[in-house]
């Protein structure tokens, strides 16, 4: 039944917009020492001060960033979304 979770969570990451950023985001704060040995929450792990967070993942956090951003982007029309 895991296989069939996994399945849906793909699906999905592949159908909205920077699903793929964000599973990519999610999985390297889950791996990084500021969730496992100082047991924050990967959301109060996004903050610009947290100890733990390697530059592996603000490089993600960057692009994921800028993929939401390009979403409201107008000129976006032309020359489709970051990260897609």
């Amino acid at each position: 039944m895991a296989s069939v979770d996994e399945e849906n969570i793909e699906n999905q990451a592949r159908s909205e917009p920077c699903g793929g950023l964000r599973k990519e985001l999610k999985e390297c704060l889950l791996a990084s020492d500021c969730v496992k040995l100082h047991g924050l929450k990967p959301s109060s792990c996004l903050d610009a001060n947290a100890a733990g967070v390697d530059e592996e993942c603000r490089k993600v956090q960057y692009a994921f960033f800028e993929c939401k951003r390009s979403l409201l982007d107008f000129r976006t029309r032309f020359r489709g979304r970051k990260g897609y």
